[in-house]
């Protein structure tokens, strides 16, 4: 016997095993205590499954979609249990659990709004808590659909119903208290006028009907013909009359029944009169507008030229505009309308001549296209197209024959413009795409509020410049100097930083606060207000707007050195000078200051000291003799500062101090310097 065969209860055996079910998930993994949760149970070998338990509870029914998924509706239940599949082979054993939750029945405290007709479908919005996983709406016990828009809101159409229903929701945790909702009978509808009350026997009029009741209209009848109409309001349908003939009865038919009647007669309509056509003729390929005047025009239903039909606008009944399809030769133009079709009145058509182009403005614009460009020439009133080289223009329009004016499409370098008609193609007229100018900078960048000054602009694509601005404020002058530069006299402006912007035919190009309007600076004071001839000496001069300050000048001689403190604050190191009054400026991009006055100061000179002695103690006075002596601020005895007065520019009398016994110098300080030094000699008391 060979030991490797399977024995038939071996194979039985493992045929068992490999069919016995299994439980992998379940979703929802948890739902309501009282039941009802539809449940997806996945695994494997559920075919002929006989039972799905929640715990020890079966199922109250459940569906075996394939041998891997079972759709169970949960039974009554608490806690967390297993859930197992039963099959005739046996039961899974897989720890796959489900949980029981407490779910509160869902409380409805409104409905909005609270009545709608029996007919049913008002739009109901139902109020309330719980509504999440709400499973049923009912008005009464009818059933009615409904979408959860959120936990406290649901919106729901009413069924067909009578009399006065509790409307309830159902979920997980149970049925909610019900909120009452009342049907209502529609009224029969009432019609009180028609406008207007007569039209043609072809239909197609509109009326206006008014009345009362019309919500919820099913149909609008001229006689026994339906007609298609639009319910405006409760009180206003507007519909079509159909076809018909003679007076019949309109009605209205609602929810509540059907209106009275009011009448509403069909006419007959007169065959249309043709008088005229304007023009009476027009280009073989078509397209003329052509003004039709006659009489009975209202309802037309055709215009033709010829055999052939025209589009058309019936603007009265007296005239319609049509535009003429192509064709040749002379033809008979004619109208119909309901009551036939009219006489004919003759429409010319004419061969187009091939038009001319005899100048595009402007010449030129950026590349990105957008330009409005006039053209101008001959024979252009057919105009089928307008091509920039080979490109259609963006848009056009006809102005007249000897005008259109076209939108230029993108493009680049120089093309032909060209105009297309029934007659042929124009002669091309030159048309360049210019690049985007680029303004890269501004020198130099500040200048006075009064303009004048001339700037440098540099950048690319200058050429053909049509504007510089400043601000909006356009430049006094400019000149092209080369496609990367300009030179421009600048206007006129208020102080502070402004955008400059250059426009060419291929766009514009503004450079932010690229200029600097500075204010013309104003001088106070200068302190001190003299000095030596030889300067050196350090002044400070005050005023307003000096914050931007380019130069010091005494008289014509910039000063040796500045420092700008402030906006209202210089300190300055004065240059050598003559003597005499001299006038100090400040200059900025904004301008030259007016001008404060600084004198300079020749050098004290002492030339005679009487007495030139005097008694050790002190207490007697000297005369000092000399020339500029005027401005002196010390007077020095042996070094130390004495009293004096200043008598003239030639005298200064002295107070002498006690000191030492002998020779002492004497020296005199002004702006101007220092005088010489001159000997006055102390003499002491003789002895006893």
């Amino acid at each position: 016997m060979n030991s490797s065969a399977h024995s038939p209860t071996a194979s039985a055996a493992q045929a068992l095993a490999a069919a016995t079910p299994a439980v992998i998930s379940v979703s929802p993994t948890s739902g309501s205590t009282a039941g009802g949760t539809t449940v997806t149970v996945t695994g494997t070998g559920f075919t002929g499954a006989t039972a799905v338990r929640f715990g020890a509870t079966q199922a109250p029914s459940f569906t075996v979609v394939s041998d891997t998924q079972i759709t169970a509706t949960t039974p009554l239940g608490t806690g967390t249990v297993q859930v197992t599949v039963t099959t005739p082979i046996g039961t899974s054993n897989q720890f796959v659990t489900y949980t029981y939750v407490t779910t509160p029945a869902p409380v409805l405290s409104s409905v909005t709004p609270t009545s709608g007709p029996t007919a049913g479908g008002t739009t109901v919005t139902l109020t309330g808590t719980g509504f999440t996983g709400a499973t049923a709406v009912r008005f009464g016990t009818t059933p009615a659909s409904f979408v959860v828009n959120s936990a406290t809101q649901i919106t729901a159409t009413a069924p067909a119903g009578s009399g006065t229903v509790q409307v309830t929701v159902t979920g997980p945790g149970g049925t909610s208290n019900g909120v009452p909702f009342t049907y209502t009978t529609a009224p029969v509808p009432t019609l009180t006028s028609v406008t207007p009350t007569s039209g043609p026997t072809a239909g197609g009029t509109a009326v206006t009907l008014t009345g009362t009741g019309f919500t919820g209209a099913t149909a609008v009848h001229f006689g026994t013909t339906p007609a298609s109409f639009v319910v405006n309001s409760a009180t206003q349908i507007t519909a079509t009359a159909p076809a018909g003939s003679g007076t019949v009865q309109v009605t209205v038919t609602g929810p509540g029944g059907t209106s009275n009647g009011v009448p509403f007669t069909y006419t007959t309509a007169p065959v249309p009169t043709l008088t005229s056509v304007t023009p009476t003729s027009g280009p073989t390929a078509g397209g003329t507008a052509v003004t039709l005047t006659g009489t009975g025009f209202t309802g037309a239903t055709a215009v033709r030229f010829g055999t052939t039909p025209a589009s058309f606008v019936v603007n009265s009944a007296t005239q319609i505009t049509a535009t003429a399809p192509a064709g040749s030769g002379t033809v008979q133009v004619t109208v119909t309308g309901p009551g036939g079709t009219s006489n004919g009145v003759p429409f010319t058509y004419t061969t187009a001549p091939v038009p001319t182009l005899t100048s595009v403005t402007p010449t030129s614009g950026p590349t990105a296209g957008g330009t409005t460009v006039t053209l101008t020439g001959t024979g252009l009133a057919t105009a089928s197209a307008v091509r920039f080289g080979a490109t259609p223009a963006a848009s056009f329009t006809v102005v007249s024959d000897t005008h259109i004016t076209a939108v230029a499409p993108a493009g680049t370098g120089t093309v032909p413009v060209t105009v297309t008609t029934s007659g042929g193609t124009s002669n091309g007229i030159s048309y360049t795409y210019s690049a985007a100018p680029i303004l890269s900078g501004v020198s130099p960048t500040q200048g006075p509020t009064s303009g004048g000054n001339t700037v440098t602009l540099t950048g690319a694509n200058l050429t053909g410049a049509t504007a510089v601005t400043f601000g909006a404020t356009p430049a006094t002058s400019f000149t092209v100097v080369s496609p990367t530069q300009i030179t421009a006299v600048v206007p006129a402006a208020t102080a502070g930083p402004i955008g400059v912007t250059v426009t060419t035919p291929g766009g514009t190009s503004t450079l932010p606060s690229a200029y600097f309007y500075v204010s013309t600076p104003v001088l106070t004071g200068v302190a001190p207000p003299s000095g030596p001839l030889s300067g050196g000496n350090t002044v400070t001069l005050t005023g307003v707007h000096l914050i931007e300050a380019t130069a010091v000048r005494f008289g014509t001689t910039a000063a040796s050195a500045f420092t700008v403190v402030s906006d209202t604050q210089i300190t300055a190191v004065v240059p050598a000078g003559a003597a005499g009054l001299t006038d100090v400026t400040v200059s900025t991009a904004g301008g030259t200051s007016n001008a404060a006055s600084y004198t300079y100061l020749p050098a004290p000179v002492v030339t005679t000291l009487i007495p030139s002695q005097g008694p050790a103690s002190g207490g007697i006075t000297f005369t000092l003799t000399g020339t500029n002596l005027a401005q002196a601020t010390t007077v020095l005895v042996g070094g130390a500062p004495a009293g004096f007065t200043v008598v003239s520019d030639s005298h200064i009398v002295v107070d002498t101090l006690p000191g030492a016994a002998g020779p002492v110098t004497v020296t005199v300080t002004t702006p101007g310097g220092t005088s010489a030094p001159k000997t006055y000699t102390r003499v002491g008391s003789p002895g006893i």
